[in-house]
């Protein structure tokens, strides 16, 4: 599809002058080794406000910049510290003129191995990529077994080229029962460097945040609902994934898991509940960056900072890794 359009016009947001921070926002350590990775004293800066649900943040080395989605919007918005927010894509992940859903837009981003943008888009119900700064996406994949997927929510890559993503009913109208659902079961896929589309888990009710440790031999799958629960899966040499088990419950939290991303130790960063918790690549919980507020996921800048999409802000805070 080719009817994308790019716009540098400035969004109506809070980019000041001085740093603008959290009056509510806290750094909790729950473990002593939190302080080697989030400074006690670290204040959360408000970079941006006004979205409707800020979601799937990555950051753009080439450029140094932030890009990330809002679903709600059918937006992808754009952030540097020289700009402060620009929108940068229209109709993100919905490109027909009637009504879907509320939440039609692009969900997870990523940059691939090539330095070109691949979107979850939900609307359109597919996986595409496209070259930064050109107006043409490419689909990767749209189906299984020649059923669109349902609504392609979060993504991460392989150093193979392999991705793998989840897909859940959160871009459908309601979530649930939409006459538009085709598949049976909300799984999560492996795409091939072939391009081949496999379903390697089928027994998730809501997956949706993935990730990949850093020696790529795990995959992290957040499950969204009453059984809240990160889980983890060996990764087989040929891509395919065994048995899964619970990596770290979220029940006893009262929360669940969103978004994750893992820094170079294997501590995974996940959104959940009202802020960024940070476990271990051990299973254990070692502290939060408190925001007072939804939140749904997070990014590493290649400046220091930890990006996050808290519901109608962008925040940022300094990390020590």
């Amino acid at each position: 599809m080719k009817f994308f359009v790019f716009l540098s016009l400035a969004f109506a947001v809070n980019v000041a002058a001085q740093p603008n921070y959290l009056k509510s926002g806290k750094i909790t350590a729950i473990d002593p080794t939190f302080s080697t990775l989030v400074a006690p004293d670290a204040k959360i800066e408000i970079l941006a406000s006004g979205f409707t649900w800020a979601e799937g943040p990555v950051w753009v080395k080439d450029g140094d910049y932030l890009l990330f989605s809002d679903p709600r919007q059918n937006e992808i918005f754009k952030w540097n510290k020289k700009d402060g927010l620009t929108t940068w894509l229209n109709k993100s992940g919905y490109t027909a003129a009637a009504f879907y859903s509320d939440e039609p837009g692009s969900n997870g981003l990523l940059i691939n191995k090539q330095g070109e943008l691949v979107a979850c888009e939900q609307g359109n119900r597919r996986i595409s990529k496209m070259k930064i700064g050109e107006a043409t996406k490419t689909t990767i994949a749209g189906s299984f077994d020649g059923k669109p997927f349902n609504s392609p929510n979060d993504i991460c890559q392989h150093s193979s080229g392999a991705y793998y993503f989840t897909d859940p009913p959160y871009g459908f109208q309601g979530m649930k029962d939409d006459p538009t659902e085709r598949t049976q079961m909300f799984g999560v896929y492996r795409i091939a460097p072939d391009g081949t589309v496999t379903r390697i888990i089928d027994n998730l009710k809501r997956p949706n945040g993935i990730a990949l440790s850093p020696d790529e031999k795990t995959l992290y799958v957040s499950q969204t609902d009453r059984e809240a629960v990160i889980m983890s899966y060996p990764v087989n040499a040929d891509g395919s994934v065994g048995k899964g088990k619970i990596f770290f419950d979220l029940r006893p939290l009262y929360t669940a898991a969103d978004g994750m991303k893992i820094d170079k130790d294997g501590n995974i960063f996940t959104g959940a509940g009202n802020g960024v918790m940070v476990i271990s690549p051990m299973g254990k919980y070692l502290g939060k960056i408190d925001t007072g507020m939804p939140t749904a996921n997070c990014a590493f800048g290649a400046d220091g900072y930890l990006y996050i999409t808290a519901g109608k802000q962008l925040l940022r805070v300094k990390t020590l890794l």
